[in-house]
């Protein structure tokens, strides 16, 4: 059950359009408003404004207000307020987690620049397991190939495709499911196999040594202060003031002042050397065109931000190899803690078609001594990894499942309240 606050009417009358959900019409921050939405009974306050101080300030009302209400998300732009633990911590505002939508992006992109021959890049187990999106070329051996023949073409050991994305619809393979060119598979991959992976689906795995950013804000220097011990960076941003701070706080990124959709300064600074060419700007329309540009005048691969959700299958369409939603990104990291039982860790793929979660399995799971052949999971739902200790084996129909084991779940949308079933 959802209670939605804002006070913006149009914002409200789009919600009730498109979803089943309570509205209130009124400042979230004003304690009857909160009384009103029911806070006392709630599990979960999301504050997710465009003000930092609003969130905290509602924060802070509902742990003095409400004791029980169980955790309170907020969204929290201002780094000196997310970093700042003593003010986060439980004896103070009790945010638990803080989420910077720059950060969540930029690490996602940071991801995907650690792993270039990927579209979409999730860890799990602290990076011992990838989930990895990988487009399928026309030239690959995998092409058109049912499920049922790929042990024929001697895979890795644990190779496992959880879900394939085709033309604006999500899979779950069957062995009768044949793979196309243009399909994005998902994999879950171990940390140590990667190598393999790349090696047998003729993937590039070619670390990614010139980088280019259009766009100096938060997401760009975040992305360039990691990224620049490993590679050459070069950021380009239009504001004067923002470049001055990027030059004095960056060490070894070259930092040019101008206009990022600028044919002849991408071609003077060298865009056809690049491997990879990175647009974070504020404008989505600039970030599309501006790497539509790039893929004419270069090889480099592309990674896009795009926060208008309209735009995401268009940009897609026109060939960009990794397209970004902060704010399905910024989702991945609130759903965890909505979905029901012990979620770890949670992403959305496919604009949200499909998650990726892992879970685990208590004592009252129905789950528990079933072998995965006998699971009864819901029919677009299927086990892709099995986390048992130091153990991580991805599983096959034989694999009997135990209580306290970690599951990594590829499911579609439409399957997960049937699947949040199994783990209560």
């Amino acid at each position: 059950d959802v209670v939605v606050i804002d006070k913006d009417p149009a914002k409200l009358q789009r919600v009730n359009d498109d979803l089943d959900v309570a509205t209130i019409l009124t400042d979230g921050s004003n304690p009857k408003s909160l009384e009103e939405a029911g806070a006392a009974g709630a599990d979960i306050l999301l504050a997710v404004t465009d003000s930092d101080e609003t969130n905290m300030i509602t924060c802070m009302l509902a742990k003095a207000m409400f004791p029980s209400l169980k955790r309170k998300i907020a969204r929290i732009r201002n780094l000196d307020y997310y970093r700042n633990e003593q003010l986060l911590r439980k004896e103070s505002l009790d945010i638990d987690p803080a989420i910077c939508p720059e950060i969540e992006v930029a690490e996602a992109i940071v991801r995907l620049l650690e792993t270039p021959f990927a579209v979409d890049v999730e860890n799990f187990e602290d990076g011992l397991v990838k989930l990895i999106g990988f487009r399928v070329p026309s030239d690959s051996s995998l092409r058109g190939v049912a499920f049922k023949g790929i042990p024929d073409l001697n895979p890795p050991k644990n190779f496992l495709i959880g879900i394939i994305e085709r033309e604006g619809s999500v899979i779950i393979p069957t062995g009768n499911d044949r793979i196309k060119k243009g399909d994005i598979i998902y994999m879950p991959i171990l940390k140590w196999e990667v190598g393999d992976t790349i090696k047998f689906l003729g993937a590039s795995g070619k670390p990614a040594k010139r980088i280019m950013i259009v766009g100096g804000g938060r997401v760009g220097y975040h992305i360039a202060s990691v990224m620049e011990a490993k590679a050459d960076v070069k950021i380009i941003e239009r504001d004067t003031e923002r470049c001055k701070f990027l030059s004095k706080s960056l060490k070894r990124t070259i930092v040019l002042n101008g206009d990022g959709s600028d044919e002849n300064l991408l071609k003077e600074e060298n865009i056809e050397n690049m491997d990879v060419f990175v647009t974070v700007s504020n404008n989505d329309e600039l970030n599309i065109m501006t790497s539509l540009l790039a893929k004419r005048l270069s090889d480099a691969k592309t990674m896009t931000i795009v926060n208008k959700t309209d735009y995401l299958s268009l940009a897609r369409g026109l060939g960009l190899q990794s397209v970004l939603s902060p704010r399905f990104i910024t989702a991945n990291s609130i759903m965890k803690y909505v979905r029901r039982g012990e979620i770890i860790s949670m992403t959305t793929i496919a604009d949200g078609r499909a998650e990726v979660l892992e879970a685990r399995i208590g004592a009252d799971s129905p789950l528990v001594g079933k072998a995965l052949m006998d699971a009864r999971l819901p029919k677009h739902s299927l086990i892709g990894t099995i986390v048992r200790g130091e153990k991580i084996i991805i599983p096959t129909g034989v694999d009997v499942i135990e209580e306290g084991d970690k599951l990594i779940f590829f499911t579609l949308r439409e399957s997960i309240k049937q699947l949040e079933k199994l783990l209560v």
